[in-house]
């Protein structure tokens, strides 16, 4: 009990030194933060995220860049389809398409997430139907879907980028993909190039 006292009687000291010295109008000596030296040089934590406005992958260089109008904002490296460059031309070709598409919806999946363009669209159907035509594809042969940007396939885990090619379509890393489809809304326009 003889310790106790001398604790409580240094707390109450500290306390009441404190309240007289705060009520003499006196400010205890701990420096203000400083503001940052430009407002622009950190982003503000309440700033709405740039609204990604078009996707552009690149196929040769295995990238994607989300851009914010003319503003690039984010770069990933991807996996794409292991058919190579050029066009695709039908299903199970396993090349990833070179053209100009849109997110239209996305979807869990066992992807993680996948975000589906609109392949095929007018060019690639018309592309197609003239590859019949000519006999550059089976005549039974089908232009393919489901195309699009997803998580890792679970299949090829541990999963690296580096190493791996799709079936057609453009893969990221799963905390990638969560990042890309909060950021890239549905109707955003995906162009894909060699």
């Amino acid at each position: 009990m003889a310790r106790r006292i001398p604790s409580l009687a240094l707390a109450l000291v500290g306390v009441l030194g404190f309240s007289l010295f705060t009520a003499s109008g006196a400010t205890p000596a701990v420096p203000a933060p400083s503001p940052p030296s430009s407002s622009s040089s950190l982003p503000s934590a309440r700033s709405p995220a740039p609204k990604i406005t078009r996707v552009h992958v690149k196929k040769s260089a295995r990238t994607m860049d989300l851009y914010a109008g003319d503003t690039l904002v984010k770069s990933f490296s991807v996996a794409v389809g292991r058919g190579g460059a050029g066009h695709k031309k039908m299903e199970g070709d396993n090349v990833t398409p070179v053209g100009h598409y849109r997110v239209v919806t996305r979807v869990p999946s066992h992807l993680r997430i996948f975000m589906r363009l609109d392949y095929p669209n007018a060019d690639d159907r018309a592309r197609f139907e003239d590859m019949k035509k000519r006999g550059a594809v089976p005549k039974n042969a089908t232009i393919g879907s489901e195309i699009g940007i997803h998580g890792e396939p679970p299949e090829a885990k541990p999963f690296k980028k580096s190493d791996y090619q799709s079936h057609g379509c453009v893969v990221l890393e799963d905390a990638e993909i969560d990042q890309v489809a909060r950021m890239v809304p549905d109707g955003a326009a995906v162009d894909i190039e060699d």
